[in-house]
This record gives C-alpha cells, structure tokens and sequence, in this order.
C-alpha cells in the first residue's frame, strides 16, 4: 500500500475491508450534512493495513441540535442497536454523554459507536483531525501523533499493538514532539518509555 502524504492527511487505495466499506457509508452521510466528525481508536490501525479484528468503529462528532440529529436520523439506512427513535437516541444517550451503536440490519458486529464531544481530548481529537482519501472516499480521522498516545494511555495488549503498528509506518513523519506531549499531559510517561523499549 503506498500512502500519498497530502498537507493535512493521507491519500491511498487499497482492497476494502468490510469495516472500511462500513466507514466509507456512513462518513459519507456525515459529509453531506457537513458535520464535524473524527473516526478515532482500533480502526486507524486497520485503515492502514493491521490485520486483526473488531467489533466496532468509534466516531465522535460535535455536538448538534436534535433538528439536525434527526435529519442525520432520517438519512441514516441503519439500525440502531440501544434506541427505537430519533428522540429517545438523542434526549436518553447523546447528550447524557452516552455512545449510540449503529449496525446493518440488526446485526452487533460491525457496528459504529457514535457520540458526541465530551471532554477535552474528544475537542483535540476533532480539531487536529486529518483527512483520509480512500479509493476517492473521504472521510476524517485522528491525527497518528493522538491515536498512539491513548493506544498506550489504554494499554491492552491489542491498544499497545495498534500504536506499535501506526509508529512503525509513520515513524518518519511524526511529530515527536507533539506525541510526547500528550503523553505527559495523559501522565504515561513511564509506560511510554517501557513500550518504546519493547519497539527495539
């Protein structure tokens, strides 16, 4: 898979994968309401070639209206798996800080965890998103620098794998200094010196 490095982002094609053609769909809605979105955690790794499983895709998106949400509702060919309606979706879990799961025709795997910001990190990882342009797909991501400092935050086994994968290919091209400080603002330090180790 050979990356095109654009100025805020990525450009590449390779064969999809179901969550990637998951992704694609619904990012596509995201982008026709003009939402401000960001696709963060296991998937980044998968996007960029892991080969391993998961259940699910997380995305978060700015806060919005319930006039806005139910249009996104609406245009939305998906089941939710923890609400029947628009407005119990909207009033029982967005904005009580609570994920909504979104699959195809009832199914649990693979599913999208959709919620809105709801701390400082979710605002950071919004505003130092990156595009992704697959097969001429566009969608948003987390910045690499962000996604390996709380795949270490995290620290199973799996988080610590993803990071190891997203440093090895981008490890030219991050900001060091940047990862580095949010692991000091994430208070990992030595977990960080321990897993760097392990990349020897």
């Amino acid at each position: 898979m050979e990356i095109e490095y654009l100025e805020n982002g990525f450009k590449f094609e390779k064969e999809l994968n179901q969550l990637d053609e998951f992704t694609i769909e619904f990012c596509s809605i995201l982008n026709e309401l003009k939402l401000n979105y960001v696709v963060v955690s296991g998937y980044i790794a998968i996007l960029f070639g892991r080969n391993r499983a998961s259940e699910d895709i997380d995305i978060i998106v700015e806060k919005m209206d319930f006039k806005k949400f139910e249009e996104l509702w609406k245009k939305l060919d998906l089941d939710c798996l923890n609400a029947d309606n628009s407005e119990d979706a909207y009033k029982e879990y967005l904005v009580n800080n609570e994920s909504l799961r979104f699959s195809k025709h009832g199914e649990f795997i693979p599913n999208i965890e959709f919620k809105f910001v709801k701390n400082n990190w979710d605002l950071e990882a919004l505003n130092e998103k990156k595009i992704v342009i697959l097969n001429e797909n566009i969608f948003y991501i987390s910045s690499t620098e962000l996604n390996i400092a709380f795949k270490i935050y995290l620290g199973s086994d799996k988080d610590l794998e993803d990071a190891s994968y997203v440093y090895e290919i981008f490890k030219d091209r991050l900001n060091m200094f940047k990862l580095e400080g949010y692991i000091k603002k994430l208070g990992i330090m030595e977990e960080y010196k321990k897993w760097k180790l392990n990349l020897m």
